[in-house]
């Protein structure tokens, strides 16, 4: 009895605000509710089936991925070579890992809204750069080729200084040692970082893919401002999806639906990283 006083200051919260809605929106999955009707009925799993069964949730389901890919990798490597070029101790390399770091203490919104000035087609400066190089300016978000790739950009500049303040911590603990005792071995810089470097830091590696990938997943507020979900939907990921047939379209049992799919998404896919790395590891 004793140890479970201690828990429930832990427990109590943990029922009311994650258990209690998640079992709520899985019983709303399987109704037609509007959302705005005291009323509703059971319907199965219909809203389930219409989802399968919908060639636009698979578009979105590939919109999901090839944003979350275009996030996580570069976020990734980006952040371990930053972490290389600012890991020294030489005069003014704090004032440059504040400047990196910084877009990610940013709300996501404001960065947002810079972004789109910034791709604007006739004024905006992304294009001005591009003419410098004489290239012909890009319509960007209101292009459905490069849409998606301007949202990608903005969430990476926002991502790239977080995973880069991890592996700075992470490169810090890789014992000099070790590179020592390989030189001596006559190996070069290059395989030190092969085979020291990264699999001592490949426990930071596993918890930003993972983190990162799951941030992607939940991606909102960039494409709110920059595209709400367009041109012709090419940037409408499933946590939009969800947003649009929530809030738009009133259907809150075939939102739930989805909000149940993509939890469950995110889940094997963690679990995946997790049984793939302890595979990398075991290899090592």
């Amino acid at each position: 009895m004793a140890p479970l006083l201690f828990i429930l200051p832990a427990i109590i919260p943990l029922l009311i605000f994650w258990i209690y809605p998640m079992g709520k929106s899985f019983l709303i999955s399987f109704t037609n509710w509007d959302y705005v009707s005291p009323e509703y009925e059971f319907v199965g799993f219909s809203n389930y089936t219409d989802l399968l069964t919908d060639p636009t949730f698979y578009s979105v389901l590939l919109n999901t991925f090839v944003f979350s890919m275009g996030v996580v990798l570069p976020c990734v490597v980006g952040g371990l070579l930053l972490a290389l070029l600012v890991s020294g101790k030489s005069k003014g390399m704090g004032i440059y890992r504040t400047l990196i770091f910084s877009p990610w203490v940013t709300p996501t919104v404001a960065i947002s809204i810079v972004w789109s000035w910034i791709y604007e087609p006739k004024v905006g400066f992304a294009n001005w750069i591009l003419n410098l190089l004489h290239l012909p300016g890009l319509e960007w978000t209101s292009s459905s080729t490069w849409a998606m790739p301007a949202v990608i950009i903005v969430s990476v500049w926002k991502g790239v200084g977080w995973a880069m303040i991890f592996y700075l911590n992470a490169l810090k603990k890789v014992p000099v040692s070790l590179y020592e005792a390989a030189s001596l071995d006559g190996a070069s810089k290059w395989r030190q970082f092969v085979h020291i470097t990264i699999p001592i830091i490949s426990p930071t590696t596993l918890f930003l893919v993972v983190i990162t990938s799951i941030d992607a997943l939940q991606a909102y507020d960039q494409i709110q401002v920059l595209t709400q979900g367009g041109p012709a939907g090419s940037t409408r990921t499933m946590l939009y999806f969800y947003y649009q047939t929530a809030f738009e379209e009133f259907n809150m049992g075939k939102a739930t639906a989805t909000a149940i799919i993509l939890v469950l998404i995110t889940g094997v896919f963690s679990f995946l990283q997790f049984l793939l790395s302890k595979r990398w590891v075991h290899y090592q």
